[in-house]
């Protein structure tokens, strides 16, 4: 299967033109079966009412799930997952931010779980969100696999704390911002360590789309051994 995570900056491109189909395109190309999404708003007056993450899921002909992180502008804002195939169960928890609050979206699939998150801006918090990540999931008994902007680049204390219980499936030597001059790698998909040996990279990619919004998109197609 093919995961996906792109921060869309709300459909917002570099060049200041709101458009969800852009963003909805570059989806399709890539033809994920999984897609993180952060900076959505929903129904918010910036959004003129609309519910962002259901605007390009009906251009992508998937399904959406959203976790509302804050209140925003008579709406809310927050990230979301789009997926090919009906959820099991979804859950959204909430995450530590000092500059505003932050979410983690956890969609519970047949044969794996797909968690979705966006990181504070604040490195205390990001380091708290990681335990409390790594407490939500350490139950599960088929794969995890969390994608996100984790606001934080290898290496770093954030980023080490995560990595002793998950492993990055992308290249952290890709940079994914900023869109039209990337220098750093901010944007990770990962997996549960105890899960590593399941699965099987075959492509990492990150797009080359320097306009639809401000971070690049990432995905790796993989295949998974459930036996």
């Amino acid at each position: 299967m093919t995961i996906m995570t792109y921060n869309v900056r709300n459909g917002k491109g570099l060049d200041e033109i709101t458009d969800y189909r852009r963003v909805a395109s570059v989806i399709s190309q890539v033809n994920a079966d999984f897609v993180a999404l952060q900076e959505l708003d929903s129904a918010t007056v910036r959004s003129k009412q609309k519910v962002v993450l259901n605007e390009i899921a009906s251009q992508t002909q998937m399904i959406p799930h959203y976790s509302a992180s804050i209140p925003f502008q008579g709406g809310k804002y927050g990230i979301g997952i789009l997926t090919r195939e009906k959820s099991l169960k979804t859950e959204s928890v909430g995450l530590p931010g000092r500059e505003e609050k932050r979410s983690l979206l956890v969609v519970e699939m047949e044969k794996y779980v797909l968690c979705c998150t966006h990181f504070s801006l604040n490195a205390g918090d990001r380091l708290s969100s990681v335990a409390k990540i790594d407490s939500l999931t350490q139950n599960y008994k088929k794969p995890v696999f969390l994608a996100g902007d984790f606001n934080a680049v290898v290496p770093s204390p954030e980023m080490e704390a995560l990595c002793k219980n998950w492993s990055i499936l992308n290249n952290p030597e890709q940079a994914t911002f900023p869109a039209n001059k990337a220098t750093e790698c901010i944007d990770f998909i990962l997996v549960r360590k105890k899960d590593i040996e399941k699965v099987r990279i075959t492509a990492r990619v990150v797009g080359n789309e320097p306009v639809a919004s401000d971070h690049l998109p990432v995905w790796i197609k993989l295949t998974i051994d459930n036996d």
